[in-house]
């Protein structure tokens, strides 16, 4: 039977509109408000099919919280424990090893003198009781480093010393390894990639990756320059400037056979937060995932793969946030791009 032309033309109207439909990708709004107040600089987890997110940021003139919270569903969160043993949760680093969370270094900015930065490890199965691994690890104490879990150990990379007082020596490019959180081994001094703190660390197909990072006091610096190893000592360059703009305080996981890279912050009149979102398959040729609805530009948020999704949480959104978002990407919306 032959189709009027008018009525072919439609049909390919609503054909192409309905693939425009398939491809497109909104974030969603979980809950406006979560139960825990709103923060930036927490460290997240995903552990026991639920979100954490413990410590972080209120104010630069206070010490910082040390409350641990949990949920499997973004809406309804529980408080685990108010204060757990750690005091250094500003900037601290976490994540998963061996059936345990892992909680180490951060600062602690309570009333003048009494600011820190800490080398300390710490673990826990519940996130109410913590046990002190080491009191005082082989690396220098230090924040907003990265860690990761790579090859079956404990990977630490890089950092900074000293949060409002240090310098140029201040930063690190050092990387060490652990087998138990305990005892660690300096794997390079110099990975070549420069120092640096607040930068990302994520592992892909084998390969343990360093995106971005700087520094933000006494000497401002952001990067978007992206190295990966295979085996944590001997580095290469895969790209010195991504199309993303350099930043600090910005959020990576790997979701999809993907590192994607969220949101972040730098230095312009306006002190300027960032909404994008970029993924890559190998740290050289990056996409922008362009949405009509998203987040509200942010900094030192939280981000986790969890059901499937991506969720963004918290941060600093003028001012500090606490809402909860998701993003769902169908296995085969790739291969439509």
């Amino acid at each position: 039977m032959k189709i009027p032309i008018s009525a072919m033309v439609l049909t390919l109207l609503i054909s192409s509109v309905s693939y425009g439909q398939e491809r497109k990708l909104d974030w969603v709004k979980v809950t406006e408000n979560a139960d825990w107040q709103p923060r930036d600089s927490s460290v997240e987890l995903v552990y026991k099919d639920r979100l954490w997110i413990m410590g972080g940021w209120f104010s630069s003139y206070a010490s910082p919280p040390r409350d641990v919270w949990n949920t499997v569903d973004g809406k309804r969160w529980n408080l685990v424990t108010k204060q757990a043993a750690w005091k250094h949760s500003d900037f601290s680093m976490a994540t998963v090893f061996r059936g345990k969370m892992y909680f180490m270094g951060g600062w602690h900015n309570g009333r003048l003198p009494d600011h820190s930065a800490s080398n300390q490890v710490w673990s826990s199965t519940d996130g109410a009781d913590w046990s002190q691994v080491t009191a005082a690890a082989a690396w220098s104490p230090r924040i907003a480093g990265g860690l990761v879990e790579f090859k079956g150990k404990l990977w630490l990379l890089g950092g900074t010393e000293n949060y409002y007082f240090g310098d140029d020596k201040s930063l690190k490019n050092d990387v060490w390894s652990s087998a138990d959180g305990k005892t660690w081994k300096l794997e390079t001094a110099d990975a070549g990639w420069s120092p640096r703190a607040y930068q990302q660390a994520v592992v892909l197909n084998d390969r343990l990756y360093v995106i971005g990072g700087g520094n933000y006091v006494p000497k401002y610096q952001v990067l978007n320059d992206v190295w990966s190893s295979a085996d944590g000592v001997n580095w290469r360059q895969e790209t010195a400037n991504a199309p993303w703009l350099a930043r600090i305080w910005f959020s990576s996981v790997v979701y999809r056979d993907r590192m994607w890279v969220l949101g972040g912050w730098q230095k312009s009149k306006d002190l300027t937060n960032l909404d994008d979102v970029w993924y890559s398959k190998d740290g050289k040729a990056w996409t922008q995932l362009k949405s009509d609805v998203v987040w509200k530009e942010r900094h030192e948020h939280s981000t986790f793969v969890h059901q499937d999704k991506i969720w963004v949480t918290g941060g600093h959104a003028k001012p500090l946030n606490g809402e909860v978002w998701t993003l769902e990407v169908p296995v085969k919306w790739f291969d439509q791009q």
